[in-house]
């Protein structure tokens, strides 16, 4: 068995929590194999290294970040396209994705024997169509379509199936996955879905209205938004937080479920709603 090993290098804790990894992994007879990136912490242990993130899942049967859940949805991306299934340790402070706390990592032997469960998780395609052309891309968590600066709101048009459906006018419109539901959704006020559910979830962010609620979407629905934007305004689209592009009137950002899906693997069967309600008492620490 092959694993991937990709690390947070910007976090002292994830460095050393990853060589106690590759001793553990090492010792029960996996093959490591790490981004080229990471040689000069590691270039002593018993670790193989890629050129690139992409040849890195090529070259692997399944992958261990260590980080926070930045660097399980940057890693998730290229998991999901190479099909390749991903287990997270959490060095970061709260770790909603991350299935191991850095005090359990012995645990992860397991993963050689093949002792753990492997959940599948819904991603989506946000398509973006310009007068231009148009680009796709991948949302592990979610997408949100926003102004872009303050104190200046938006009109949304939001079409279900090429059908109109509603108008709203608030600072932007957040579509998220069920894994994404505990993550910018929630702090926007979205309800908590279970991960392994199939649908989409739109939430307004800080909506002009009373009554503007989330909406719980069916999985198949193709989602479209358009925007009319405020003189010397701007609109942005985020996809988890990471990818930003500039929309314009003129644009289309369609938002619908992914061919792909998202292998995540546990080495215990946790309930979802007792590991949540422990991670949010901490966040209020």
């Amino acid at each position: 068995m092959k694993t991937a090993i990709i690390v947070n290098l910007t976090k002292e804790k994830a460095i050393t929590c990853a060589a106690r990894i590759i001793e553990i992994l090492s010792s029960a007879g996996a093959e490591l194999v790490m981004p080229s990136e990471c040689a000069p912490w590691f270039k002593d242990s018993k670790v193989a290294f890629a050129e690139t993130v992409e040849k890195l899942f090529e070259m692997s049967d399944l992958a261990v970040t260590v980080g926070g859940d930045g660097t399980i949805i940057h890693a998730a991306k290229f998991a999901a396209r190479a099909l390749v299934p991903l287990i997270g340790v959490n060095v970061g402070r709260l770790g909603f994705a991350a299935d191991v706390e850095p005090e359990e990592i012995e645990d992860l032997k397991k993963l050689v024997s093949g002792a753990y469960i492997t959940e599948e998780r819904l991603l989506l395609e946000i398509e973006v169509q310009k007068p231009s052309g148009s680009s796709r891309y991948l949302a592990v968590n979610d997408a949100v379509v926003t102004h872009g600066q303050l104190s200046k709101i938006v009109d949304f048009n939001l079409s279900l199936n090429g059908e109109a459906i509603s108008q709203y006018r608030a600072d932007g419109l957040l579509f998220s996955t069920p894994t994404g539901s505990t993550a910018y959704s929630l702090s926007a006020g979205g309800p908590i879905l279970s991960p392994t559910m199939e649908c989409i979830l739109m939430t307004p962010v800080c909506p002009h209205s009373l009554f503007s609620r989330s909406v719980v979407f069916n999985a198949d629905s193709s989602l479209c938004v358009r925007v009319k934007i405020p003189s010397n305004c701007s609109c942005m689209l985020s996809i988890d937080g990471e990818k930003n592009i500039e929309i314009t009137e003129a644009d289309r950002v369609y938002i619908r479920r992914s061919a792909l899906k998202l292998k995540l693997l546990s080495i215990e069967n946790r309930n979802f709603y007792r590991k949540l309600n422990e991670k949010l008492k901490e966040r209020e620490l």
